[in-house]
């Protein structure tokens, strides 16, 4: 699989409401490749595109999503924090992501977030299966913290592309990718260690930062190994990035 250089962090997240739809077509009008997208499921069963446990920091409403129903969230309001411009931005659903995805022709890095209280199996399974039907397999990664998902959609799928996520790479990550035949690693660029990457680039494997804002700070890494960054504004990288708007948030023609 080819990994592009810059990941927009869930959706375009520095210019419009995180893992919203709006995001993602914010990420297709700067002319990124690729999102970077979390997916959890309701207590209905439901997927969604949410990153927390909870919809109180990013909605109008409060409560944890293992309590909540896809009739429930659909009343929320999950732009307004972010704008006024996004007023009115509903929760979206994992498949109306996918489709938009597949119409923009974007590719995916879809984390499976395992929040307290949720199936890594079921969601596995729910995921994978639903990402599989829309997307072409050089078009999606998917990637956890948690390797019982990752177990679960590599069962579903031999030939689908895995990212090994963790916050600072452990010892075992070897061990890891031996069981689980991932394409990449993934790590909190703050807690990068020297001896790992020197690994990671022996076993021939991708390396993806996360969330990288900081170009300066970060520049040095390059020379290190890393492959890419998921990053809120991949402009702070490259000008090419630019989102194309007017200034009530709508698309430019191009």
């Amino acid at each position: 699989m080819q990994l592009p250089r810059y990941i927009a962090h869930r959706g375009l997240s520095k210019h419009a409401p995180e893992n919203t739809l709006a995001a993602i077509q914010a990420a297709a009008d700067a002319g990124c490749e690729w999102v970077e997208l979390d997916v959890q499921c309701l207590g209905d069963g439901t997927a969604v595109i949410w990153h927390d446990e909870s919809v109180d920091r990013c909605s109008d409403g409060q409560g944890t999503l293992i309590d909540m129903t896809r009739d429930q969230i659909r009343h929320l309001d999950v732009g307004s924090w972010f704008s006024p411009d996004f007023r009115g931005e509903r929760m979206a659903l994992l498949d109306e992501a996918l489709s938009l995805i597949s119409a923009l022709e974007l590719g995916v890095n879809l984390e499976l977030k395992i929040n307290p209280g949720h199936d890594p199996v079921e969601l596995a399974n729910t995921a994978v299966h639903r990402a599989r039907q829309v997307l072409p397999l050089d078009r999606l990664l998917v990637s956890s913290f948690d390797m019982n998902a990752l177990e679960s959609a590599r069962a579903q799928d031999e030939k689908l592309a895995l990212g090994l996520l963790y916050e600072a790479i452990p010892r075992r990550w070897a061990s890891d990718a031996q069981r689980l035949r991932p394409v990449s690693v993934h790590a909190d660029w703050t807690q990068l260690d020297q001896e790992r990457l020197i690994e990671i680039q022996s076993a021939e494997l991708a390396l993806l930062c996360y969330t990288v804002n900081d170009p300066e700070r970060f520049a040095s890494w390059w020379d290190h190994g890393v492959s890419g960054v998921i990053t809120d504004d991949p402009a702070l990288f490259d000008s090419r990035y630019q989102r194309r708007t007017r200034g009530d948030g709508s698309r430019k023609p191009r």
